[in-house]
């Protein structure tokens, strides 16, 4: 009895793991056909207010918004806003001096999404056609700004930027930047081939003015704010677009500690917002066939990118040893796809040096990815924070 119950649950691993590995090579190998749309001459330069909500980001605020005033769009047209959460007041005297606005809040539990709410409603409700939300370390390329205005003349409302790693210091920044790379093909081109949503990255999005207005109200997340505006934005029939050459930098997470505590708060929003979204979509594609909005509730569904692999090796070798050879077999087919899906997704520079050290830090990254799990439940009660500014070490 306890071999058939035994095996039983190894066959439901196997399913779940089997449908996400699937899922993955699908959108992997879609990844590989899709171009990019040339951007069209544009007819007018539009209106943009540059978000930047900053809790805590004393050592790395300044620089970033002293970089952000620095792009190739008529000044006239646009301007950079510090949301200062728990800054210190040197840090605020500083930034005044820089050309940027400061937008000053408090809560007793801080939130990005509470943050950018207080910020819409202290900027003229006409004033700017198009909003860029960055993170407070992130840094533009001199033409993001006149990237995603060439977007929004194609007519796209929502606009998700290239995110890629700004440092590789550490080992573990430098598999965190092959990760962001990964899931840019996976979740963005792939997804654009098939005509869906490209993902929401937290930062460097851009967001049609009067459409953000309407839309961050109803986002009250703790964690994953961008995946309740994915949620929210596909199931009102918008669709995201993803702009490859609009590209912004985003510091890498240095230290292995600090990435189990970020994929905590990933695979806790995911989760969570699965439990809410995912029947509504379900029912939502029978009665509409809005297979975008459904297509995002399920992505939550997902197993876990990062633990998959370590769990498929851990599966087929207790299969082998407790005598289910076909299971084990099995599982190990799945690895396989599981690990071709990632050769097609990971770029070229992969293969160079620092990157391909980095790589043999798999194993370590797999157990911290393990131990993300045991905070899964906190994360989604409180704010965690992801500190910045530490030693880093530009790719650019």
């Amino acid at each position: 009895m306890m071999t058939w119950i035994g095996m039983g649950c190894f066959v439901l691993l196997l399913v779940y793991l089997g449908w996400g590995v699937f899922y993955q090579l699908i959108f992997s190998m879609a990844g590989l056909f899709w171009k990019e749309k040339e951007l069209p001459a544009v007819s007018k330069m539009r209106r943009i207010a540059v978000l930047i909500p900053a809790y805590k980001e004393d050592n790395v605020i300044v620089g970033v918004a002293e970089e952000a005033l620095q792009q190739d769009y008529p000044e006239e047209k646009f301007q950079v806003y510090v949301i200062a959460d728990s800054l210190q007041a040197q840090t605020l005297a500083t930034l005044a001096q820089t050309g940027a606005e400061t937008i000053e809040v408090s809560f007793d539990k801080s939130t990005k999404s509470k943050a950018l709410n207080v910020a819409l409603e202290a900027l003229p409700a006409e004033a700017f056609e198009i909003m860029v939300i960055l993170d407070a370390d992130n840094i533009m390329s001199p033409d993001f700004l006149k990237r995603i205005n060439g977007e929004f003349e194609l007519g796209h409302r929502v606009v998700q930027g290239c995110r890629a790693a700004k440092n590789f210091n550490t080992p573990t920044a430098v598999l965190d930047g092959i990760s962001e790379a990964i899931n840019n093909h996976i979740l963005c081109k792939g997804h654009m081939e098939f005509g869906l949503s490209a993902r929401l990255a937290g930062s460097g999005m851009a967001f049609d003015a009067k459409l953000f207005r309407r839309v961050m109200p109803e986002i009250d997340a703790i964690g994953g704010f961008d995946k309740a505006l994915e949620l929210s934005l596909t199931c009102q029939g918008e669709r995201i677009y993803y702009a490859e050459h609009a590209t912004i930098y985003d510091e890498k997470v240095s230290k292995p500690e600090h990435f189990s505590k970020q994929r905590s708060r990933w695979i806790a929003a995911q989760f969570h917002y699965a439990r809410q979204y995912f029947p509504h979509a379900l029912g939502t594609l029978l009665k509409t066939g809005n297979i975008d909005y459904f297509n995002k509730a399920m992505q939550m569904l997902l197993p876990p990118r990062l633990i998959t692999p370590g769990v498929l090796v851990l599966a087929s070798l207790g299969c082998w040893f407790l005598g289910y050879t076909t299971l084990s077999i099995a599982f190990g087919i799945v690895l396989s796809f599981n690990i071709i899906s990632f050769l097609i997704a990971m770029p070229a520079y992969t293969w160079q040096r620092p990157y391909i050290d980095a790589l043999f830090r798999l194993p370590l990254v797999f157990l911290y990815a393990l131990r993300s799990l045991v905070g899964i439940g906190k994360a989604n009660k409180k704010f965690i924070h992801t500190p910045h500014g530490e030693s880093v070490e530009t790719t650019k």
